[in-house]
């Protein structure tokens, strides 16, 4: 058995330095060689950097890490993917785009949990209280060891890949002790490491000459790998809203079929690697949460694929119990693998309702949507009547939050309230947006059930008449608007006259063009029509 460990440590021994020497000895398509993946990378940024894709901010002066300008060439490549991203998914997933800015009142980040749950382990070094984050350390190392040392031993190597698949399930104590055993320092300068501790990723600033309005962004810490890891950068995220008892999507099939390397939480416990999975097969399997989490795990892998990202070095892995946001129920990480490592580049996540149900908490205003049935259903519906005249003389200035508060709770806080009232004729309810409780009395407050009828054919539309949607359109400055009549003809309306004219289907699209190009005029387009509708009249009148 000490003879098959020895051949067995020789072995690898041997494999590893053949894979070095293969790394070594290849050269791209020009015949320039690289010895290594390091040196690679640090000609594709010298040739980044000469050739103006990027340049680090305020160069003259030193420059600032973490900050960069992007040059000609680095300013198209992001317009492209960009105006890609807007195609791919908002263009062809029907969304509406919104744009939001960076900093955010900290009450907003408090109430969604950002303030107290958004952090990252944090290692500092001793001497010059440089900050890193403490996974980054020990995944560096890691990776290091398994590539590059040719010493390593048979009973070595497996510990380190399991440290690798485990590493976002770690604990701070348990990465503080692999940190300690494994003699990692301060990468920049060799000094000791203090012990992980939570670091909060969001940046407090204040809004406002006064300081009186604290706001939060969110940072990144030792900017260090290039573009990967910026001070700024551009976010582009998708909120898609579900109905909570029925996850399935009508275009999953067109994204069941896709089959790439997935890694679930359960693999990476036990220390295998990621493997091919039909999406399909992840979903009726269970190992993607529902259908619309998967499909959009669909959407982004054909993104990056058609962006250009190689299949062969991207993954999707799924987080683990103890990495899980607060807010999510699933989530997994689109993984690519370039010179930094294996780098996280897309997350999707199932955030259930827990935003909307901590904004309406804190906020008091209702943010819920209304479903329509197809069928007319008689339910029995819980109402909230606040006695607002009482609570206007019990609270003053305080009536309208506690007023919202109250019509906010759900159902469950609801009947235990009415249930306390009735009991004890009071009760204390704690009022979010007033930081404080206060005494509900019986006189105050009347909980209820009332029976309600409910139709639709549809999500939550709202049925106004023709005027007033064209009021509507006019406000939003649409010069042009077109009514669907039936399946042979439409009216296209001008905004600035209010003249309306009917046209076949078949000829809207010419007539617009012809407008908006400034071929032809409006009122060319109402006499023609007008000529059409005479020459039609004669026609039925035989003439």
């Amino acid at each position: 058995m000490e003879a098959l460990k020895v051949l067995k440590s020789e072995k690898a021994s041997i494999e590893r330095r053949l894979q070095i020497a293969i790394l070594s000895n290849s050269s791209n398509e020009n015949g320039n060689a690289f010895a290594n993946k390091d040196a690679f990378r640090q000609a594709v940024i010298n040739t980044l950097e000469r050739r103006l894709f990027y340049t680090p901010s305020f160069k003259i002066y030193g420059g600032v890490a973490g900050l960069f300008d992007y040059g000609p060439p680095g300013c198209a490549v992001k317009s492209n993917v960009l105006a890609f991203w807007r195609q791919h998914f908002v263009s062809e997933e029907n969304m509406l785009e919104v744009n939001s800015p960076y900093v955010t009142p900290e009450i907003v980040l408090k109430a969604s949990g950002h303030v107290d749950k958004f952090t990252d382990l944090m290692v500092k070094d001793e001497k010059t209280r440089n900050c890193y984050h403490a996974d980054h350390l020990l995944k560096d190392f890691c990776k290091d060891k398994l590539e590059k040392d040719l010493n390593i031993s048979a009973e070595k190597e497996p510990e380190l890949k399991h440290v690798l698949a485990a590493l976002d399930d770690l604990s701070a104590e348990e990465l503080g002790a692999k940190i300690r055993e494994y003699g990692i320092t301060a990468p920049d300068t060799k000094n000791p490491l203090s012990a992980p501790y939570p670091f909060n990723l969001m940046f407090q600033t204040l809004i406002g000459p006064s300081g009186l309005s604290p706001g939060s962004v969110l940072v990144l810490i030792s900017p260090r790998q290039g573009l990967l890891r910026v001070r700024e950068f551009t976010l582009a995220e998708i909120e898609h809203f579900v109905d909570p008892d029925d996850k399935s999507h009508p275009k999953f099939s067109k994204v069941a079929n896709l089959e790439f390397l997935m890694f679930p939480g359960e693999v990476q416990v036990s220390g295998q690697s990621a493997r091919r999975i039909p999406l399909g097969e992840a979903f009726s399997m269970g190992i993607v949460n529902n259908e619309t989490l998967g499909y959009f795990i669909g959407r982004v892998y054909l993104f990056l694929i058609c962006l250009g990202i190689d299949k062969e070095q991207l993954n999707f892995r799924q987080h683990l119990a103890n990495e899980m946001a607060h807010y999510a129920a699933d989530c997994w990480d689109a993984e690519i693998e370039c010179f930094y490592g294996q780098i996280e580049c897309v997350g999707i996540a199932d955030r259930s309702a827990y935003d909307l149900r901590a904004h309406m908490d804190k906020s008091g205003v209702s943010l819920v949507a209304h479903e329509n049935f197809a069928e007319t259903r008689e339910v029995e519906d819980l109402v909230i009547t606040p006695m607002k005249k009482e609570l206007g003389l019990a609270f003053r200035g305080n009536q309208k939050a506690v007023i919202e508060a109250l019509e906010a709770m759900d159902e469950r806080e609801a009947m235990e309230m009415k249930a306390v009232l009735e009991s004890q004729g009071e009760v204390w309810y704690r009022v979010c947006r007033l930081d404080k409780d206060v005494i509900i009395k019986k006189n105050r407050c009347l909980v209820i059930f009332k029976e309600r009828e409910r139709t639709s054919k549809g999500l939550y539309t709202i049925s106004t008449s023709i005027g007033k949607r064209y009021a509507r359109t006019d406000e939003l400055g649409v010069p042009l608007a077109i009514t669907v009549d039936s399946t042979s003809s439409v009216t296209v309306r001008k905004r600035d006259s209010k003249v309306q004219i009917r046209v076949a289907v078949g000829e809207v699209a010419s007539i617009i063009k012809e407008v908006t190009d400034g071929q032809s005029t409006w009122k060319c387009f109402i006499n023609i029509v007008h000529q059409h509708l005479c020459l039609t009249l004669k026609r039925i009148n035989g003439f």
